[in-house]
C-alpha cells in the first residue's frame, strides 16, 4: 500500500499547485479516509482515458491531472513520427463542470510540447470529435466528458487517427509515460493567447459542424415516411440539441417538440436526479409533454449525445425500448432497407458486444450479414471495424448500453445520427400502420422471445472495490451448474480467454480479437445466458441475463429464476 499521506502533503507543499487546491486539500486534513480516498490510488488511464469525480487528489479530475495525461499523451506523440505532432490533436468538450477549463489546460500542454492543437470554440456531442479526428486527419482527438455519470463527475477520453478510442497498444505507452511523471514542475505548459499567436492552437468553427451534417444526411435510406409523426426529443441539458434540431429540420420532420427545460445547456442537469436516458426517471418531463401533445415517440440523448433512448406510444401507452430492443429494430430497418435499395452488400458485417443480446445477430444472417462479438465499449466495437475494414463492409455497430452507429465517418456511438434513424424508421412504419413495438413483437414472433434483465449492484468507495472483487471470484470457483430446469452447458472466463464446459474442463479458446477483461459469461441449455463484470468507469458490479422461449411468459419466468440465483450468490459473497 503506498504512501497516500506522504503524497497529499506532497501536494500541499508543492510549489506547482495552485492555493485553491491547497485550500480544498487542507479543510480535509485529519479525515484519514478521505485523504487515502482520494491519494491512495492515481485515476486509472482505463477506458480509453480517464474518468472521476472533480476534486483534489490523484484519484480526482483536476487540472494537475488532466494535465499529467495530456504531457504522457504529448510524449506519445512526440516518440512517433514527427508528421504525428504536425497533424495534431483536436479537442472537444462537454457541458460538465470544468470542463471547458480541462480543455483548454489540454490545449496549452500539448502546445507547449510543439503538438499542433485544433479546439473547438464550443460544446460538442463526441460523436463530432469522433468524426473531426478523421475530417481533420489529427493523429488523435480528445474529448472531455464523463457521459451520463452525476455532475460531480467529469472524464478525458483519447481517440487516435481512425476516430476510434485508443485500445491498449496506444493506452499503456502513455500510462507509462504518465507514470514517469513525478513532479508537476515536469509539465510544460505555455500561455493560451500565445499559443493562439503562434498558430500552435487553432480555434475550430462550423466547417466542421456542416460536413458531419451532410454526411449524417446521407446516410438516410427512405424518404417515403410519415414526416409529421409527433416526436418529443430531450438532449437532457447536454450537447446534443442544436446538433438533433439541425438534423430533423433537414429530413423534413415537421412536428417535433424539444423539451424547454432540458434544451439549454447545463451541467447541473438541474432537472434529473442522474442524466442517464437508461434510467427512465430520466423521462419524466418528456412524458408529461408527450402526453400532452399525444406524440407518438420520445427520443433522448445523453449530454454527450452519443447514446439514444427511445419510448413508444402503442395502445394508449408509453413503452420503453431497450438497447437490445432498439438495436434490434435498427438492424432489420438498416439491413431490410439497403436490401430494397440494393446497396447490401455480399460481405456485410455487424458488431455487437459479448454482452448485447443475439436477436439482433439472428436478424443480420437472414439478410446474409455476419454477425461479429466484441468486449463492452465502442472503442472495442469500432476498434474491430478497424481490423475488418477491406475484408467486410461495416453496416451496424450497436451494444445493450444504448449505443448505436452506422456509416464508416464516424468511430464512435453517435446519438444524434440514430436520432435521425430512428426517427426516420418511426415514421416508415407509421405509413404502414405500425408502431416501433408491433415491428418489435413481429421479430418475436419470427426468432423468439429474446428477453434480459440487465441491472447494476452499485458499491461505492474501497470496501466496495473490495466486494466487488469478491463477487467475480465467487463466480470463478462456485458457479452454479443448474438453475431451475436449466444446466450450465459452457462458461468463457474473458480474464483467461478460455472456454470451460460445466466441469470446469477447458474446451476452446475465445476469439484473437476479443482480448483479455474480466468478464463471466455462463450459457445455459436452451440458449440462455448471463454474465457479470465490474464496470470500467463506475464502481458498480454490471449483471446481464438473457432468455429465450417461444412463449414471452416461459422468457420471463426463466428471468426471475436466473436473477433470483446470482442475487442469492452476490448476498453470500
Amino acid at each position: 500500500m503506498r504512501d497516500y499521506i506522504a503524497l497529499y502533503k506532497k501536494w500541499l507543499e508543492s510549489p506547482h499547485v495552485d492555493e485553491k487546491t491547497k485550500e480544498e486539500l487542507r479543510a480535509i486534513e485529519g479525515n484519514e479516509e478521505e485523504i487515502k480516498e482520494r491519494f491512495l490510488f492515481d485515476l486509472e488511464f482505463g477506458t480509453a482515458g480517464l474518468r472521476g469525480k472533480i476534486g483534489a487528489g490523484t484519484n480526482r479530475m483536476n487540472v494537475y491531472t488532466v494535465s499529467q495525461a495530456t504531457q504522457g499523451l504529448a510524449d506519445y506523440i512526440n516518440s512517433r513520427r514527427q508528421e504525428y505532432a504536425k497533424r495534431g490533436v483536436v479537442i472537444a468538450y462537454d457541458v460538465r463542470r470544468m470542463s471547458r477549463e480541462f480543455a483548454r489546460i489540454t490545449a496549452q500542454v500539448l502546445a507547449a510540447n510543439g503538438v499542433q492543437v485544433y479546439l473547438f470554440d464550443d460544446i460538442r456531442p463526441t460523436p463530432v470529435l469522433s468524426f473531426a479526428v478523421r475530417y481533420l486527419n489529427t493523429a488523435s482527438g480528445i474529448v472531455i466528458t464523463a457521459s451520463h455519470n452525476p455532475p460531480e463527475y467529469n472524464g478525458y477520453k483519447v481517440y487516435w487517427e481512425f476516430g476510434s478510442q485508443i485500445m491498449d497498444d496506444i493506452a499503456k505507452p502513455i500510462e507509462e509515460n504518465i507514470k514517469k511523471i513525478t513532479d508537476f514542475g515536469m509539465i510544460k505548459k505555455m500561455d493560451f493567447d500565445e499559443a493562439i499567436a503562434k498558430g500552435l492552437i487553432k480555434i475550430v468553427g462550423s466547417e466542421v459542424d456542416n460536413a458531419y451534417f451532410e454526411k449524417v444526411l446521407s446516410m438516410s435510406l427512405c424518404n417515403d415516411i410519415d414526416k409529421d409523426i409527433s416526436i418529443i426529443y430531450t438532449p437532457l441539458h447536454g450537447t446534443g440539441g442544436r446538433f438533433v434540431r439541425y438534423i430533423l429540420d433537414k429530413r423534413g420532420f415537421t412536428n417535433y417538440f424539444i423539451v424547454p427545460e432540458q434544451e439549454k445547456p447545463d451541467g447541473e442537469f438541474p432537472t434529473v436526479e442522474y442524466p442517464n436516458p437508461e434510467d427512465l426517471k430520466a423521462f419524466n418531463l418528456s412524458l408529461e409533454y408527450a402526453r400532452e401533445r399525444d406524440a407518438e415517440i420520445i427520443l433522448a440523448t445523453d449530454p454527450d449525445a452519443d447514446r439514444n433512448a427511445v419510448m413508444v406510444k402503442h395502445n394508449a401507452e408509453y413503452v420503453p425500448l431497450n438497447g437490445n430492443q432498439t438495436g434490434a429494430l435498427l438492424v432489420e430497418y438498416l439491413l431490410s432497407q439497403r436490401k430494397k435499395k440494393g446497396i447490401l452488400p455480399n460481405n456485410g458485417v455487424i458488431i455487437k458486444s459479448i454482452v448485447t443480446g443475439d436477436l439482433g445477430k439472428l436478424i443480420a444472417k437472414q439478410y446474409g450479414v455476419e454477425t461479429f462479438e466484441t468486449l463492452t465499449g465502442f472503442k472495442n466495437i469500432c476498434g474491430l471495424e478497424n481490423e475488418l475494414e477491406g475484408r467486410y463492409s461495416f453496416q451496424f455497430g450497436y451494444e445493450e448500453s444504448i449505443g448505436y452507429v452506422t456509416g464508416d465517418f464516424v468511430r464512435d456511438k453517435d446519438g444524434v445520427m440514430m436520432s435521425m434513424l430512428i426517427s426516420e424508421m418511426a415514421g416508415y412504419y407509421k405509413k404502414q400502420g405500425k408502431t416501433l413495438i408491433d415491428v418489435l413483437e413481429s421479430l418475436y414472433k419470427t426468432y423468439g422471445y429474446y428477453l434480459e434483465d440487465n441491472f447494476s449492484l452499485v458499491y461505492e468507495g474501497l470496501k466496495g472495490m473490495e466486494k466487488i472483487k469478491r463477487i467475480m471470484e465467487v463466480f470463478r470457483k462456485r458457479f452454479p451448474k443448474e438453475i431451475g430446469n436449466l444446466e450450465l452447458v459452457e462458461y468463457i472466463d474473458y480474464a483467461e480467454r478460455k472456454s470451460y464446459d460445466a466441469n470446469g474442463k477447458e474446451i476452446g479458446e475465445i476469439e484473437k480479437h476479443i482480448p483479455s477483461s474480466n468478464v463471466l459469461r455462463f450459457f445455459l441449455s436452451d440458449g440462455s445466458w448471463y454474465a457479470i463484470r465490474p464496470s470500467g468507469t463506475e464502481p458498480k458490479l454490471k449483471v446481464y441475463i438473457y432468455t429465450v422461449d417461444k412463449v414471452k411468459d416461459e422468457a420471463k419466468k426463466k428471468l426471475n429464476v436466473i436473477k433470483d440465483t446470482i442475487m442469492r450468490i452476490v448476498a453470500e459473497a
